[in-house]
């Protein structure tokens, strides 16, 4: 079996989920408790099996209790970023059809953004929060999450995959692959730093819920609180998502060594490129405990790769855990080893992209296949190797240039602390290359470090592939995630 219900049973009184800094505990009686009261007053809102529902919420246990009364009502729900506008937020209801939209106090200006929705506030007559009694009115049914992507190229789009079929107490195959892989039971403390209505940190949130581990949720990411709760709660278990390692690599010496990270056996890492030099630096830190994981919310496929794997393979991003990785070109056919090409996994997930037939086109294969829409290269062992996006390839004169080498090779420099690199329209060439850079604390950025980091590009570079010009600002835009918001910043440069 595999449920808060049935971990509810087994150990009452142990914690479920524990909110830092705050410090409130939920127990797993407590949590079961509020999952069924909740689903109950969804139940008693006229929402069946399969009805949408939509919800703003952000890092507290309120969250967790929302998604497991979905999951356990057969709802199909939509976790909404709390960093996006109303406006925003109202597309995404409105696209993804929700019939209900939860907030908070903190997110309550989306509510009039989403008119004709039935709205709930979490902090103020809160419909959820009165006694429906603790057995369930609904019909239990296995729901499932729908997922928006972060619109780095245009407007978001809803990722529908079916509700799993399988009956709503049994642990699905992935979730006993991932216990039995890197140990995770009831005994286990799992730390989750990130905001959980991301794909990654939402589908851990569940997994840990099913296999019984204690789930830490920080409200917000800082990096010398991840370090205290890891050493406070034993943590044995957390995920994260590289800049989340370039903040905790910034604390000093004396910062890193104050907590005894000794419970800390296992940390997995995705969601967007890792710098080579700052991987390097974590495993010296914390040793041969970070894995690494390239998915997505689509389900197109999954590679992971373990420390010594990686340190035997630096940069890659792993083996394919099922199917195979191929390489096409753009006329579909399959590269060779060391040939740069559009990623596809063999043997993907059912999903469609929700209300564009041809985006889903572009990203599936009637055999069955799926893309990300990144771009790669296998090497000869069948590592993985990503260099970009498919829809931020820059073609120089009739040449692919891939964004992701060029930032690799700036953020190697040290006046460097993060960077994008995109194309713009050229009358020559058709495209150029631009690099904005975020400099690091202490550079002074202008035209001397401008021409400072295209010389160092041009000592790692083919000339073609060199950034034009070096713009400078004083912060990147990018998701609590990690993820660059590249289109965002392309656009600013079209207008």
């Amino acid at each position: 079996m595999a449920h808060p219900g049935h971990h509810a049973l087994a150990r009452p009184h142990d914690p479920a989920l524990v909110v830092a800094p705050r410090g409130e505990t939920v127990s797993w009686g407590e949590l079961r408790r509020r999952i069924v009261q909740t689903a109950n007053a969804l139940h008693d809102l006229g929402l069946r099996p399969g009805d949408p529902i939509a919800f703003c919420v952000e890092n507290r246990s309120a969250f967790a209790v929302l998604v497991w009364a979905c999951q356990d009502a057969g709802l199909r729900y939509t976790p909404v970023s709390t960093r996006l506008t109303p406006d925003e937020v109202q597309y995404i209801v409105a696209d993804c059809g929700a019939r209900v939209f939860v907030h908070t106090t903190r997110t309550a200006a989306s509510e009039a953004a989403v008119a004709g929705v039935h709205t709930i506030d979490l902090d103020e007559g809160n419909v959820l929060d009165r006694d429906t009694g603790e057995s369930p009115r609904y019909e239990r049914r296995e729901g499932v999450a729908m997922l928006y992507s972060s619109g780095t190229t245009g407007r978001p789009k809803g990722v529908w995959r079916p509700a799993p079929p399988a009956p709503i107490e049994e642990l699905p195959a992935a979730d006993r692959m991932l216990a039995l892989g890197y140990g995770i039971g009831p005994g286990s403390v799992y730390l989750s730093p990130a905001p959980l209505y991301h794909s990654a940190p939402l589908s851990f949130l569940l997994q840990m819920g099913r296999i019984g581990a204690a789930t830490l949720i920080l409200e917000r990411f800082d990096p010398l609180l991840a370090l205290e709760c890891i050493e406070r709660h034993r943590v044995t278990h957390s995920q994260w998502v590289p800049t989340m390692f370039v903040r905790m690599l910034r604390l000093s010496d004396d910062e890193r060594k104050r907590h005894d990270l000794s419970s800390h056996r296992f940390a997995i890492h995705g969601a967007g490129p890792c710098p080579i030099p700052v991987k390097e630096a974590m495993l010296d830190w914390w040793g041969p405990i970070i894995h690494e994981y390239y998915a997505g919310t689509e389900g197109a496929g999954t590679c992971v790769i373990g420390p010594n794997e990686w340190l035997a393979h630096k940069g890659s991003v792993g083996r394919s855990v099922r199917g195979l990785v191929t390489i096409l070109d753009e006329a579909g056919k399959e590269l060779p080893a060391g040939a740069v090409g559009q990623v596809w996994f063999t043997q993907s997930s059912e999903f469609r992209y929700h209300n564009d037939d041809a985006k889903t086109s572009e990203a599936r294969t009637p055999s069955g296949g799926g893309s990300f829409g990144d771009i790669g290269y296998l090497d000869d062992e069948g590592f993985l190797y990503l260099t970009g996006r498919k829809a931020f390839t820059i073609i120089v004169g009739g040449i692919n240039v891939y964004p992701r080498e060029i930032e690799e090779v700036l953020l190697t420099h040290p006046s460097v602390h993060d960077v994008a690199v995109f194309g713009i329209p050229d009358d020559e060439y058709g495209e150029q290359v631009k690099a904005v850079v975020e400099p690091e604390h202490g550079s002074a950025a202008g035209p001397d470090l401008e021409r400072r980091l295209i010389e160092h590009c041009r000592r790692h570079l083919a000339t073609f592939k060199l950034p034009r010009s070096i713009d400078f600002m004083r912060e990147l835009p990018r998701e609590p995630t990690g993820k660059l918001r590249t289109g965002l910043l392309r656009q600013s440069y079209l207008r």
